[in-house]
């Protein structure tokens, strides 16, 4: 399902696969986060450029965008400050881009990384 926005210019339709590399571009980028993971757990590497937006998943409720997010993260990090600067981050970054507005976006941390 797309975004569609129509002004008096036109129409405007923005794919959920680029609002999901926009989010997990955004939920890559904050210190902590080692990977994205799908929904049964399975690791992507992050230097594959499709790897991007596996674990990522959008819908629209009430006119605005939800957002699930499936991340492996550093051991040792403080989840909770990590999880409120991607929520942030995400958030930011697909309102900004894209012009649409996030209602939520939902953390789940499926796994950590131990070096």
């Amino acid at each position: 399902m797309a975004v569609k926005k129509i002004n008096s210019l036109g129409e405007i339709v923005i794919e959920n696969d680029v609002i999901a590399k926009i989010a997990g571009m955004a939920a890559t980028s904050c210190y902590g986060v080692v990977g994205m993971t799908d929904s049964k757990g399975k690791i992507y590497n992050l230097f594959l450029g499709n790897s991007i937006t596996k674990g990522v998943s959008i819908s629209i409720s009430d006119e605005c965008l939800v957002i699930d997010l499936h991340i492996m993260i550093e051991y040792g990090v403080n989840i909770s400050v990590m999880c409120e600067s991607i929520i942030k981050s995400v958030k930011y970054n697909v309102e900004n881009l894209t012009g649409c507005k996030v209602g939520a976006v939902n953390v789940f941390v499926d796994g950590t990384r131990v070096d």
